[in-house]
């Protein structure tokens, strides 16, 4: 026969094996799963089936130290006790630390295990007998208990059992701890997956304001008409935003009366056009107008009866040389606009500014050009008037000059008195050409600026040309002892351009010349070419023009000051037309004047002889 203490060992071996194979397959679960309640549920099932007693639950611990049973196995007839919350009188804070520290309850029988009436109280109404209390630990926080009760009659409790529950126990804490983890990682997921979406919304709403932006100053930059370009803002700066009702409202000058110029809802009623006084509404209109933006919730009377407040958001449309209008926009009560929108719609303000601005500054200039317009009309009109009505009396005297002078000749052949009416004559001869030369040069300039003057290009040879035009000069010049050259390079070609308009400009410039230049000074006539021009100059030595004069030179009726009038007559009209002309066959005129040596110097566009 075995020996008692070899059968108790055999007898053991199986139920430390069944013990073994329970604690793994619950320590695999827990590897396995995530789900926290599933966990509890089936350990708590196994471990009754296993223990062969009443019930088995699991207390939670809540934040004030009372509890919840959170899972539970029990047979019938006795009370099912999941989800009752419990809240033990004599539970303190020794027994927390005690419990922390791995301490457990082991009770064969309430009324004989020396418990304090509250507590038996307690179990007895759970109709407990046999208690078994092994706590759960996660992360060193108690956390909860795992509980064996047969309820039945007293149960000795197995030092096998014992360890059981300890080592479920501990599986549990672990089951519990990687649950909160896995929450924690979830929470987390959810928060950053939630602060994505924030951040991509951000971002979104942040392209969407550029984009409006660049398309608002594009507009600004484009267009100078203002009622296009805050008509189109309203409505892009509602749409971006979202809102039903964005509007733009327009101080009067005294800045006592203000309307709505500009408006674009997606609700009735227009309020487009309408007007209020600024006194009315002192509390809104003081701030306004010390450029500081304001958000607050207002009745508004123009919505339905069933919207009557909404959030105002008004932004003042200013510059550095005063304030404008306002730009209102509305949402529904409940809505704000926050930081990042309150921003934008400075920022439109400020670029609505400036379209306000330039438009006026344009309409204003627009008003001015079109009064020039017509006094250059009334000037060019007169002029032409002034200038035919004098040409008629001036052919006339002209004419009576030319038989005078033939009268004069013949005469002073015949008697020597008439040479004092020589000098005399050829006074007035020389004063009745000027005036001549002046009629003609205002009214070619009114048909210049009128556009009326017809060119007829032709190929030109300077080397044949430059000497006939300047022929007629060298009386003159040789008169008034100076020097005259004329230098032409070699194989110059032909340019193409109109004949009589080169001969006249040439021709002011040489009398030009011919006028300013002192004794012992020389004027010369040049022409030359490169690869992508003619040039043809005059020039003179002995005379300076200082740069802000020649900034003024080719203006209509400017003289230079430091010139004496008396001395060398004219009106200011010579140069202007000179550029006038050259600019009507397509060239170019400038001036260079240093060292005591003045060059105008004629642009022609390289023209090849087909």
């Amino acid at each position: 026969m075995l020996k008692p203490d070899l059968r108790a060992s055999r007898q053991t071996l199986p139920l430390q094996a069944e013990r073994e194979k329970l604690v793994g397959a619950i320590a695999l679960r827990i590897r396995q799963s995530l789900e926290l309640e599933a966990i509890l549920n089936q350990t708590v099932t196994e471990v009754r089936q296993f223990l062969q007693t009443d019930r088995v639950i699991i207390y939670r611990f809540e934040p004030d130290w009372s509890g919840v049973i959170v899972a539970e196995s029990v047979v019938s007839p006795w009370k099912v006790v999941f989800g009752a919350k419990v809240k033990d009188p004599c539970f303190t804070d020794n027994h927390i630390e005690l419990y922390r520290q791995g301490h457990m309850q082991v009770v064969e029988d309430i009324y004989t295990a020396g418990l304090s009436p509250c507590h038996i109280d307690l179990l007895a109404d759970f109709e407990v007998r046999a208690n078994l209390v092994v706590p759960i630990v996660a992360e060193e926080k108690l956390w909860g208990l795992l509980i064996a009760q047969h309820c039945s009659h007293p149960r000795q409790w197995d030092l096998s059992e014992i360890e059981l529950l300890e080592q479920l126990a501990t599986q549990v804490g672990i089951a519990v701890q990687q649950a909160e983890l896995y929450q924690q990682v979830r929470c987390l997921n959810t928060y950053l997956e939630l602060k994505v979406k924030e951040r991509t919304a951000k971002l979104q709403k942040a392209l969407k304001f550029e984009a409006l932006m660049r398309s608002v100053t594009e507009k600004v930059r484009d267009s100078l008409d203002e009622s296009q370009i805050l008509q189109t803002v309203t409505q892009e700066l509602a749409q971006v935003l979202n809102i039903e009702r964005c509007k733009i409202e327009l101080y009067d000058n005294s800045q006592t009366k203000t309307t709505i110029a500009y408006e674009y809802t997606t609700a009735s009623p227009v309020c487009q056009g309408m007007t209020r006084q600024v006194a009315d509404f002192p509390e809104i209109y003081q701030q306004l107008l010390q450029k500081q933006s304001l958000q607050f919730v207002e009745k508004i009377p123009e919505l339905s009866p069933r919207k009557t407040q909404a959030t105002r958001l008004v932004c003042p449309i200013f510059d550095d040389r005063g304030i404008l209008g306002n730009l209102w926009l509305l949402r529904p009560r409940e809505e704000v606009f926050d930081e990042f929108e309150i921003r934008l719609v400075q920022q439109v303000a400020n670029e609505c500014a400036i379209a306000i601005r330039q438009a006026r500054l344009y309409e204003a200039s627009q008003v001015q050009v079109k009064e020039l317009e017509k006094l250059n009309t009334l000037k060019d009109d007169f002029l032409k008037t002034i200038s035919h009505e004098l040409r008629t009396p001036m052919s006339s005297i002209l004419l009576a000059a030319q038989t005078l002078e033939k009268l004069i000749e013949t005469e002073s052949k015949q008697d020597s008195k008439f040479h004092r009416f020589d000098r005399i004559f050829k006074i007035f001869k020389n004063a009745c050409q000027q005036q001549n030369k002046l009629v003609n040069d205002l009214l070619t300039l009114c048909y210049i600026d009128a556009e009326s003057v017809t060119i007829i290009p032709e190929w030109i040879d300077l080397q044949v040309f430059v000497p006939k035009l300047v022929e007629p000069f060298r009386e003159q010049i040789r008169h008034q002892q100076q020097q005259l050259i004329i230098n032409i390079a070699p194989e110059m070609p032909l340019i193409k351009s109109d004949l009589a308009t080169l001969e006249r400009i040439l021709n002011e410039l040489l009398n030009n010349a011919c006028k300013y230049t002192p004794a012992g000074e020389t004027i010369m006539v040049a022409a030359s070419a490169t690869e992508e021009m003619f040039l043809l100059s005059v020039s003179n030595s002995g005379v300076e023009i200082t740069p802000e004069e020649q900034k003024c030179i080719f203006e209509k009726f400017y003289r230079i000051p430091t010139h004496d009038p008396w001395q060398y007559g004219g009106t200011g009209i010579g140069l202007a037309l000179v550029k006038k002309l050259v600019e009507l066959i397509g060239a170019s005129v400038r001036v260079e004047s240093q060292k005591d040596q003045t060059i105008f110097t004629l642009q022609f566009p390289v023209k090849i002889q087909s």
